[in-house]
């Protein structure tokens, strides 16, 4: 197995902040941004601003929520996104009532708390409650974005009468916490690369460029043989039409072995201080030799690189440095 130390990983280019998995990075209109990220205790949930990317490493936490004592919201508080929508901020979500795992699977349904400050490092976030689907099963990851007007989400769920752990699927929402439905899966895991160690689709995110929608994903267990698949659908195209969505056959960013940079993935999209470049936020580990459940190693690092575009209008994600 390739090993590489820490030190080595920090002369890594695209590293950002250490033990931050899962990491969203979200530019407001204020001229910040905004970072949040899954954190390895997995019990709470921090925001960071900073006017710099890089000054978001410096930039102190300020922790917007935490799990409960009991119930459903209780462990395992995993991936965090950072949304603006409509005047106000939203927090997507996942918890679990417990670390058990049932039948395979943890125990994660999707939640949304809501702040209506202008600024989320401030003010108070309120509790809208579970983002409910077609099954009670598990859910995880979700995101949103705006086309035409409508608000969507997009997010990984277990289908109880489909093989594996999560596909993704996209419904229309009617608010930040409600589904107004019909929801429709638009990729599940089919290649070798999605379905090694685990049967996974998850951490989607959306950028839109070039006349296309692009939804980003992750593939795999969360250990070395993690990667990125794409889904691409024209920006005419009806999104809720699993037709309109053409699958990468091959993951689009994945591990660098000669760079010893392991299981790129879950990633979110931003651009650069002065907006003429797109940056792919991604978390990635150092080294293979995982003692135990790879969820519960803390060094999963958050990494920032520059992307370009291809000549057919595809995101061109490179490797991780």
């Amino acid at each position: 197995m390739v090993q590489v130390t820490i030190d080595q990983a920090k002369r890594a280019q695209d590293l950002l902040i250490e033990q931050r998995a899962d990491p969203w990075v979200y530019k407001h209109t204020d001229g910040y941004y905004y970072f949040t990220a899954s954190v390895p205790e997995y019990d709470l949930i921090e925001v960071r601003r900073s006017q710099t990317i890089k000054g978001l490493a410096e930039a102190e936490p300020v922790v917007a929520w935490r799990k409960h004592e009991t119930g459903p919201l209780s462990s395992l508080i995993w991936a965090p996104e950072l949304h603006y929508i409509n005047g106000s901020w939203y927090i997507y979500f996942a918890a679990a009532k417990s670390k058990e795992i049932v039948d395979g699977l943890f125990q994660h349904r999707m939640y949304v708390i809501e702040n209506k400050s202008e600024n989320p490092l401030e003010g108070t976030w309120e509790e809208k409650g579970q983002v409910k689907t077609d099954w009670e099963s598990f859910a995880l990851d979700a995101t949103s974005f705006e086309h035409n007007g409508q608000q969507y989400l997009v997010w990984p769920q277990k289908d109880p009468d489909i093989k594996g752990n999560s596909n993704l699927y996209i419904a229309p929402l009617e608010n930040p916490w409600t589904i107004k439905g019909p929801q429709v899966m638009i990729s599940k895991p089919e290649y070798d690369w999605e379905t090694i160690g685990f049967w996974v689709n998850e951490g989607p995110a959306v950028i839109k460029r070039n006349g296309k929608i692009f939804i980003s994903y992750s593939g795999s267990a969360t250990d070395e043989n993690y990667c990125m698949g794409l889904l691409t659908a024209d920006e005419t195209s009806d999104v809720m039409d699993p037709n309109s969505w053409t699958k990468s056959k091959e993951p689009v960013f994945n591990t660098n072995y000669e760079a010893g940079q392991f299981g790129p993935g879950h990633n979110s999209f931003t651009v650069s201080e002065d907006g003429t470049k797109d940056l792919l936020v991604y978390h990635v580990r150092n080294y293979t030799e995982i003692v135990g459940d790879p969820l519960y190693d803390p060094n999963r690092h958050t990494c920032v690189k520059e992307f370009t575009w291809n000549p057919d209008g595809t995101p061109n994600f490179g490797m991780p440095r």
